[in-house]
């Protein structure tokens, strides 16, 4: 596996116009993982679901086709795929000629799966689902449900993760909430560039310190990190402290060139949030 200094991130790169599936980065997961204390025995499940509105072949007369791509990536790949180098194979179909949109899907599973699963056995595929121009004005626009956080006002002076704002009252009545707020950033660990989302947590258990909660994701605004990882690290670190019988969070990352990446992490079984973006997306 090359290492990360070796990825196109950050460097000045050609665009390859034909089908090049070896331009895909795939990055292990588990040395971050490890770096904040988790080990193949995951606590989570969960996907991280991408939107790639930068998708374009040749149909078989010439003609140019497009698409959104919808990518649901699941969380217990070996590798994730740098966000660059995603872009970079999506742009090498520009000039292949595809004889449908059918044929595409099967590219695009075929080329992640080898690159998120590398030599090992693939366990659960990639998901690709291509949205055609017709069904363009279908793709909604919604905000993240639940109590804004945002509303509160509050000081903030700690802007690397500090897991000991986290906060629950274990002798209260247990509830069910969910927090939202519009408020993270975190910054990409090879380039040092903002990354913005909004962030939704839903759980069940002890009622957890709203303030200390939004210090808590106010606090990652210093911190490099890729969007997975900064997501795996939330759910952790709540899970941990606050205790919840349950716990589901999801972050909608701004999109950068033409990709956005949408990590969704949850200790029970459930069907995937709709993967509906926000108005900042």
């Amino acid at each position: 596996m090359n290492p990360l200094h070796a990825s196109p991130l950050g460097r000045a790169s050609g665009y390859v116009d034909r089908h090049d599936p070896s331009l895909l980065f795939p990055i292990p997961r588990a040395p971050n993982r490890a770096e904040i204390g988790l080990g193949p025995a995951l606590p989570f499940m969960g996907a991280d679901m991408w939107t790639a509105f930068e998708l374009s072949w040749l149909g078989p007369r010439g003609k140019p086709q497009v698409a959104i791509a919808h990518l649901t990536v699941p969380c217990e790949t070996v590798n994730l795929v740098e966000s660059k180098s995603l872009k970079l194979y999506l742009g090498s179909f520009s000039q292949t000629m595809f004889p449908d949109a059918v044929a595409v899907q099967e590219r695009l599973r075929t080329d992640l799966n080898r690159a998120l699963w590398g030599d090992a056995v693939c366990q659960s595929s990639v998901s690709v689902r291509l949205v055609d121009p017709q069904r363009f004005d279908q793709e909604a626009v919604q905000e993240l449900d639940g109590l804004d956080l945002d509303r509160l006002e509050l000081e903030c002076d700690r802007y690397t993760p500090a897991p000991d704002l986290l906060h629950a009252a274990h002798d209260e009545v247990p509830v069910q909430e969910v927090l939202t707020s519009r408020l993270f950033r975190s910054l990409c660990p090879v380039t040092g560039q903002p990354d913005w989302a909004g962030v939704r947590l839903a759980y069940t258990g002890a009622p957890i310190d709203q303030a200390g909660l939004l210090r808590y994701l106010v606090s990652f605004r210093q911190h490099a990190g890729f969007h997975e990882q900064c997501v795996e690290r939330i759910f952790l670190d709540v899970w941990q402290r606050c205790r919840p019988s349950r716990l589901s969070v999801l972050a909608r990352f701004t999109r950068r060139g033409g990709l956005d990446i949408n990590p969704f992490r949850t200790s029970h079984a459930q069907a995937l949030p709709a993967n509906v973006r926000t108005a900042r997306q």
